[in-house]
């Protein structure tokens, strides 16, 4: 029996994470949020591993909030760097694997191929900033057994996000405007929480490994929210307008596509199409809607 720590296990991968623990029986989990458990705190995440005799640490904690982390730098950074520069110092001194969540916004968008794992980063916003020094931070502890997954775009049956919030506009307006220049690929967590524990067993390195992860294929904001529509059959029109058009306090990358050759080659996994794995969410997300009614 391994026994994995699951920290941020409120957020959306970590609800992912926990729907699937009937899945992996040679798993004992811990899941804790930020009022169980605070990982900027050296002492406590070191006696909470030594008491629960923890193996593997999954990081899904984080401070997400793109807009208002131009506002809160500094608590943007204590969750996004600071807090990962202790659990890595933390993982190096108990010897356990670590697998660290980061994000396609390390990026600047400029580019017009997709992102490899050692392309050059160049954050644009307050957000990408703090996680890339919290991925930077980990590489210079360098834990051994320890990886870093940029992954893109969640979503979820679980929480707040982009599909949830389509369905619910859609649902009571005739018409709802979504920007077409920013291109990327929507990542379904629950696919990327199967990898994750999937992965766990064959992890061995000396130094940190970053992958990438996200859902097949490419998209704009403006057609993943046609798909949305499309597929919960309301009668909205999706009409396409350019970033600019939101007065957004963040700048985000207008091409965030991850190249997911490493992660498929090296652990022989195979990633859903978008669509596809959006087809499933949403499947999910009307059983809940069904049994809550």
């Amino acid at each position: 029996m391994i026994h994995v720590l699951v920290t941020g296990s409120k957020g959306q991968l970590g609800l992912e994470l926990a729907s699937l623990k009937s899945n992996f029986l040679n798993y004992n989990f811990f899941f804790t949020d930020k009022s169980q458990l605070n990982i900027t705190n050296f002492k406590a995440v070191s006696t909470f591993i030594l008491k629960n005799k923890i193996e593997v640490l999954i990081n899904c904690a984080a401070y997400t909030n793109v807009d208002k982390a131009e506002d809160e730098p500094d608590l943007a950074n204590e969750i996004n760097h600071l807090a990962v520069k202790n659990l890595a110092e933390i993982t190096k001194k108990h010897q356990l694997k670590l697998i660290h969540i980061s994000t396609d916004y390390v990026f600047d968008g400029n580019s017009s191929i997709p992102y490899t794992e050692n392309e050059s980063t160049n954050p644009q916003n307050v957000y990408g900033i703090t996680k890339l020094n919290g991925e930077k931070a980990l590489l210079k502890v360098n834990p051994p057994n320890a990886v870093i997954i940029r992954t893109a775009w969640l979503y979820s049956s679980f929480g707040k996000n982009f599909v949830k919030t389509i369905l619910k506009l859609s649902a009571e307006k005739e018409s709802i405007s979504v920007v077409s220049d920013q291109i990327g690929s929507p990542t379904y967590a629950n696919d990327l929480a199967k990898t994750i524990l999937q992965m766990l067993p064959l992890i061995k390195s000396n130094r940190v490994q970053i992958y990438h992860y996200a859902n097949a294929g490419k998209c704009s904001w403006f057609q993943f929210a046609k798909e949305i529509v499309k597929l919960s059959k309301n009668k909205c029109e999706v009409m396409s307008v350019s970033s600019s058009t939101f007065n957004s306090k963040a700048k985000r990358p207008n091409f965030s596509l991850l190249n997911t050759t490493k992660i498929q080659q090296e652990f022989t996994i195979k990633i859903p199409q978008w669509k596809e794995a959006l087809a499933v969410c949403m499947k999910q997300i009307r059983t809940k809607t069904t049994n809550e009614d």
